[in-house]
């Protein structure tokens, strides 16, 4: 295994870090006595400081129900130094949670938005914000529509006619549960908000390898000729946790595999592998060429679709409980925590290649990459006596996590007197070449909102071309009961129908 060293970073490259430094602004988090703004929103703020990215006029207020104003501060720096690897001494911390601030109120409350709207021009006067505004709604989808609406009735949801300033709004996943309510969704969003104020966020385009497969197919000249059903045999997304569902049973009895992974995350990671080659690397160019690649599949059969279900196992060395078993779950649930399907692109790059894409939950390891497995060369002119002897792919693997990095696998000269092949790695480590990272991939997203780069983020188009593949599979499974649930055990490689999925056409998932 060969590990690289990255190239240092010019001089005069420094500067350009300040062409990405947003205006004055405040982050209005509702939702902020959930997990999320804790764990991931607050701790990928202050990373943002650390580097200098966040505007010297800045404060962020947390908007919940509860009574929280004299906990909420020293809760999200807790948050701030346990997640995000941050030095309780560190000299910027202090004056950045000066500027962190609460607000309770119900979210049907018409009163608390008069007074919050109020609270924030009094920020605007303390913090010199210039009256921006970037709402982030960490709620449970049902307040979404509410939420809006209301900003929307008191006059906080449209920059005043001829001003200055911005308003914003990140939505996060999931965004509807099939296509019709995902449609009812954007239309009521669209209602108040114009499309370019609306930033629908999917975390795993924060990730830097998911950003990477851009780089990867068009920084460089050796990859994208080769990036065609002239070469390629088929590829695979994988998308597998170790985890059960962690006390979320409820949410998850809701979702499954499909609305949670596949239909959102997956689907964002096949765009980025498979699109064209867009005229810029703008929001409106990179949007229109994924869009071609969900509308060029023109379904997935539900032949080509299989769920599964995890019973007890054993995972890392410990028993593990079955999905049914899980707390606030159904005894006979039907819900699927595995969930694999075989579809094709249909345009002139990809006609013919099969994409497989698959996630689930307790699996025998976590893992997130895209395998590419190249078609095999005409004749094998290495030939040996053994009869196991066989001629195997070339396949370049990109690891989106753990161990985040590329591999690129070919056939070598074993040394000796007689011509062996053996296959070999050739690694890219990010960890070994940029040294271990911090960042949680929310990061890039806030900061993109912030200057109202919308480019990493979801257009409503998008999301009604994803769920218009899937909501038919949906559909099916919910009108048929699984009989053979749960159908792998916790701590395996998942149920057998996925491998008899590419049995069918003589291919077999790469090993986790």
């Amino acid at each position: 295994m060969s590990i690289t060293k990255a190239v240092p970073l010019p001089e005069g490259e420094l500067a350009k870090k300040e062409e990405r430094i947003p205006e004055p602004c405040i982050v209005v988090i509702f939702g902020a006595s959930g997990d999320l703004t804790k764990r991931k929103l607050l701790p990928a703020l202050y990373h943002l400081e650390q580097s200098g990215l966040l505007p010297k006029d800045f404060t962020v207020v947390g908007v919940a129900r509860r009574d929280l104003s004299t906990t909420f501060a020293p809760d999200m720096q807790d948050g701030i130094i346990k997640g995000g690897g941050v030095e309780e001494n560190d000299p910027k911390l202090k004056p950045f949670m000066d500027r962190v601030q609460y607000f309770a109120t119900e979210f049907d409350d018409d009163n608390g938005y008069e007074k919050l709207k109020a609270y924030l021009a009094d920020l605007d006067t303390k913090f010199n914000t210039k009256g921006n505004r970037l709402f982030y709604l960490a709620v449970a989808p049902e307040f979404f529509a509410d939420i809006i609406q209301r900003l929307g009735n008191h006059g906080m949801a449209k920059p005043e006619e001829g001003a200055a300033h911005w308003i914003r709004v990140i939505i996060e996943k999931p965004f509807g549960t099939d296509l019709a309510s995902a449609r009812k969704l954007n239309d009521e969003v669209n209602a108040v908000l114009s499309e370019d104020q609306i930033f629908r966020i999917d975390h795993y385009l924060g990730k830097e390898t998911v950003q990477n497969i851009l780089v990867f197919r068009f920084g460089n000249g050796i990859f994208e000729p080769v990036w065609n059903r002239n070469y390629i045999d088929h590829v695979e997304i994988t998308a597998a946790e170790s985890i059960g569902i962690e006390g979320r049973g409820p949410f998850y009895e809701k979702a499954g595999a499909v609305r949670d992974v596949l239909q959102n995350h997956v689907m964002e990671v096949l765009s980025f592998v498979a699109m064209e080659p867009p005229d810029s690397f703008q929001a409106e160019a990179v949007r229109t060429e994924k869009l071609k690649v969900w509308q060029a599949i023109e379904g997935i059969p539900i032949e080509n679709a299989v769920r599964g279900q995890y019973g007890p196992g054993t995972v890392d060395g410990k028993p593990a409980i079955g999905y049914r078993r899980e707390e606030r779950v159904s005894a006979e649930s039907n819900t699927e925590t595995f969930a694999a399907v075989r579809l094709e692109i249909e345009n002139w790059r990809w006609a013919g290649v099969p994409f497989y894409l698959r996630a689930g939950k307790r699996l025998e390891q976590r893992v997130t990459e895209v395998t590419i497995v190249f078609k095999q060369p005409p004749l094998h002119l290495f030939k040996s006596n053994r009869s196991d002897d066989k001629i195997e792919p070339n396949v370049i693997t990109m690891r989106i996590q753990p161990d985040e990095g590329i591999s690129l696998r070919f056939g070598a000269k074993v040394p000796g007197p007689t011509t062996n092949v053996r296959q070999v790695d050739m690694h890219f480590s990010y960890a070994a070449a940029f040294g271990k990272s911090s960042a949680n991939g929310y990061e890039r997203l806030l900061l993109d909102a912030m200057l109202g780069d919308a480019t990493l983020f979801a257009h409503r188009d998008g999301v009604e071309a994803t769920w218009a593949l899937f909501t038919p599979i949906l559909e099916a499974w919910a009108a048929k009961v699984a009989t053979g649930f749960p159908n792998y055990a916790a701590g395996s490689k998942g149920p057998d129908c996925a491998d008899e999925l590419l049995a069918k056409d003589g291919r077999a998932w790469r090993k986790l």
